[in-house]
């Protein structure tokens, strides 16, 4: 399903994009060692605010993290998974770049 254009896109930071009822951050990361794109849910868990696409995303032990902006809790780009609390994840999906569009995999 396209979401957005990539000129919508902000390099080594996220933005929010509504699909199927849900928000979901895009994080691109032209240059990155394993992918250029990641799609994760926005809402955090532990805060219960959209707010992880305004996270900082930085590289812990050679995972590419998200540090969701209240409790500063670090989530997994690739799947998902709280470094800090392993029982939490937030739900990711596959999403790619296409001739300058971006499409997500909704199930």
């Amino acid at each position: 399903k396209r979401v957005c254009d990539e000129r919508d896109l902000v390099r080594n930071s996220g933005v929010v994009v509504w699909a199927d009822g849900a928000q979901v951050a895009l994080f691109y990361l032209p240059g990155a060692e394993a992918q250029t794109l990641y799609a994760i849910d926005n809402h955090d868990p532990k805060s219960g605010a959209n707010v992880i696409g305004r996270g900082l995303v930085a590289s812990i032990k050679g995972e590419l993290v998200v540090a969701a902006p209240i409790y500063k809790q670090h989530y997994r780009l690739r799947d998902g998974q709280c470094l800090e609390a392993p029982h939490q994840h937030l739900r990711v999906w596959p999403v790619r770049l296409k001739g300058g569009v971006v499409e997500l995999a909704m199930d």
